[in-house]
């Protein structure tokens, strides 16, 4: 038998690779984090994560793990909710950056529209920035949005680096400046690719400028030029340049923002389905 807290720390594990932030997002000491993983892999026989001092990470058994874990917590959940008293009803306003609305959101959506048929859901689809905006004066719930690291609004699900794309076969010319696709100001994948080029006196132009993420995968598509994107995210038929390739990007966070309304049993179910399913949110996620 698995232990649902054991199975919840695997997954804040598995999501952040870090013992540290799985302490903090669960609120729990780190040593509890570890106890959980070794009861965990000894329960299972397997070794799960393979960690040094420096670096975490999942072993083949670990990665099978994350589907058998999200299951079993989600039938726990949804045990509890059928037998507690009353429904989660009501309508929520929730916003949500395009790139995860372009991957693994409707599979999340559907979980939680089957698991709560008396919701009814509202979704904003937009740029992080506004989403936040939005989320402060009150017009969403929730939003589910990127930040820079280091910034502290938000509950955190997952970092991941930022990474060029390009269609297949595109090649940089050093001899001209690159060409660049790009979402529309304040897009925070905007500022971070200008930065990154002016960093390092790399001659740029801008081949289009989109106001949706659409957009923009239809412009790299078409071979107009280079985006700097998630690399979880990155949407099929298009690739990542190899390293080296232009200048480094850095990493971008995902997380959850909640409005004066997040404690709410109905925002609190909304959050819970998203934490507990954010590994559906990424393409070729762990």
């Amino acid at each position: 038998m698995f232990s649902m807290s054991w199975l919840s720390s695997f997954l804040a594990v598995a999501e952040t690779l870090s013992f540290t932030a799985a302490a903090d997002r669960l609120g729990v000491r780190q040593s509890t984090i570890s106890q959980h993983i070794l009861k965990l892999e000894a329960a299972c026989g397997r070794r799960l994560f393979v960690r040094d001092t420096h670096t975490v990470r999942l072993t083949a058994d670990g990665e099978a793990m994350i589907g058998f874990a999200t299951s079993l917590l989600d039938t726990s959940m949804r045990a509890l909710r059928h037998f507690a008293e009353g429904e989660v009803r009501g309508h929520i306003r929730v916003g949500v950056s395009e790139d995860v609305v372009l991957s693994g959101l409707p599979r999340v959506l559907q979980q939680f529209t089957r698991d709560h048929p008396q919701v009814e859901l509202e979704l904003m689809v937009g740029l992080s920035e506004a989403l936040h905006q939005a989320v402060g004066d009150g017009d969403l719930e929730f939003a589910l949005i990127k930040r820079r690291p280091g910034e502290l609004h938000g509950d955190f699900l997952w970092r991941d680096p930022l990474v060029w794309i390009a269609a297949p076969g595109f090649t940089i010319d050093r001899s001209r400046p690159t060409p660049l696709v790009l979402l529309s100001p304040p897009a925070l994948t905007r500022a971070a690719a200008l930065s990154a080029l002016e960093g390092q006196g790399w001659r740029w132009r801008v081949a289009c400028s989109s106001g949706s993420q659409s957009g923009v995968h239809a412009a790299v598509a078409a071979g107009l030029g280079v985006a700097p994107h998630a690399a979880s995210l990155t949407p099929e038929g298009l690739v990542m340049l190899p390293p080296g390739s232009l200048p480094d990007l850095g990493e971008i966070e995902f997380v959850l923002l909640g409005g004066r309304s997040a404690r709410s049993s109905l925002s609190q179910a909304l959050a819970e389905t998203i934490q507990t399913h954010s590994p559906l949110l990424r393409r070729g996620a762990i």
